[in-house]
């Protein structure tokens, strides 16, 4: 039985407690069942941007360098927007798995990447869709914005971790812990044993703290 990792990512913040990673993890479940591949391990990206640079996807980046160490070869996404929205960088991923003797699978779209020319073709029309998709998103989210200042005069953001009243203790704990050498996914293992719950959600994930840590330039 060949052995895969699965890569989900959702990228709003809202979409962390909805079905996105329920929808991604039983697609991904089921194409596996149906092709004898055994699943080793899910690596989550939350409310992370598919435009994000790869230095800001925590677990992506862990998850690259474990491929290329203990010996599993191939990893399963939903769709190849989980990925990245961007044509480039989807080409740009593509290739460097290519390169580098690993296999994506996009579980909804198993024979697209091969290097079919027509296969190549419709690919990139998926990813110039996609990509056009989350520019008219940005266009309308930030010509709410727009009308909001106008009519109210003010248009704020969600605030950062740390503005509400006992977050700023928490960071400083993490902050320790990081300086202790502990790493991310520990840390938030950590705050997870000693019932310490983030602002949304249930428990702490490494890219939660990574995005706090980094907030606070405790990296």
């Amino acid at each position: 039985m060949k052995k895969a990792f699965a890569y989900l990512r959702v990228s709003g913040r809202g979409q962390i407690e909805g079905d996105g990673f329920t929808r991604q993890l039983t697609a991904i479940n089921k194409y596996a069942a149906a092709n004898d591949i055994k699943l080793v391990r899910v690596f989550r990206e939350e409310g992370i941007s598919g435009c994000t640079d790869w230095e800001s996807r925590p677990a992506f980046s862990e998850m690259m360098g474990i491929l290329l160490s203990n010996g599993v070869r191939t990893v399963l996404v939903e769709r190849l927007d989980r990925v990245a929205r961007d044509l480039l960088v989807q080409e740009s991923v593509i290739g460097d798995f290519q390169r580098k003797g690993l296999k994506l699978i996009s579980v909804s779209e198993p024979d697209l990447l091969s290097d079919d020319p027509s296969r190549v073709l419709m690919r990139q029309m998926l990813g110039a869709f996609f990509q056009y998709e989350k520019t008219l998103l940005v266009a309308k989210l930030r010509g709410a914005r727009q009308r909001i200042r106008v009519n109210t005069g003010r248009c704020e953001g969600r605030k950062p971790y740390g503005d509400r009243p006992g977050e700023a203790a928490i960071i400083e704990q993490m902050k320790q812990l990081r300086h202790d050498g502990m790493s991310v996914d520990k840390i938030a293992r950590e705050l997870n044993t000693a019932g310490i719950l983030p602002r949304a959600g249930a428990r702490w994930y490494a890219t939660s703290v990574y995005r706090v840590l980094r907030n606070a330039d405790a990296l």
